[in-house]
């Protein structure tokens, strides 16, 4: 299952699921809200500026590969929005409230680390703690038919490996041992060295003192 999304097209579909979980009084969307929705300057990364005629091509893209699908409510003349992305009988991608909340999550912000993952889906699904994130990373990127997140190379510096979604291609940056242990550097292990040295002279010296009282 190829999907090959554009940024503009994960926002779009991104802010939809969101929408849908979250303010389903307000959901499907019409145009104005989903640029708005696109356009947010929290809980987006990067923040976009689209115009209406961009969001309404982007949408007419997601409908040619049925992944949106526009109708119209009960006395309204406004077309509304709704995504046919994954959880319905048309889409071949079924997903639990938890995947769905990451893969929203990764559509609207990008790679995430594990802990960044539990704090921003809050609104979208519960963990209990970051084990359970990770326990469910680890799932969708096992998927047999099509594998939706990646774990990324841990940059320098950062406790936790980030992980991206596989949406729009492969991730230039994955780590292809996706889940292999992080191995120490050249510059750490000489680091450990010289501080068990250290541990071991300071040793000495308190015997020596013991010694002496």
């Amino acid at each position: 299952m190829e999907m090959d999304l554009s940024l503009a097209q994960t926002r779009v579909i991104g802010c939809l699921i969101e929408k849908e979980i979250t303010t389903p009084d307000q959901y499907p969307l019409s145009l104005n809200s989903l640029t708005t929705a696109c356009n947010q300057k929290s809980n987006r990364e990067p923040v976009m500026s689209l115009s209406e005629s961009e969001v309404l091509d982007v949408v007419e893209e997601l409908t040619k590969k049925r992944f949106i699908r526009e109708e119209s409510g009960f006395g309204s003349r406004v077309s509304k929005y709704r995504h046919r992305f994954c959880n319905t009988e048309f889409s071949e991608l079924q997903l639990s409230e938890r995947e769905l909340g990451i893969l929203c999550v990764l559509f609207l912000r990008g790679p995430q680390t594990p802990g960044e993952l539990r704090t921003r889906t809050n609104r979208l699904c519960g963990f209990d703690d970051v084990h359970q994130v990770e326990q469910v990373l680890q799932k969708m990127s096992e998927r047999e038919d099509y594998p939706l997140v990646v774990r990324m190379p841990r940059e320098p510096g950062k406790r936790e490996s980030r992980f991206a979604h596989l949406c729009s291609g492969p991730v230039e940056a994955a780590d292809p041992s996706e889940a292999a242990p992080v191995q120490s550097s050249p510059g750490g292990a000489e680091r450990i060295e010289e501080l068990e040295q250290r541990v071991a002279e300071l040793e000495r010296t308190l015997e020596e003192i013991k010694a002496r009282l």
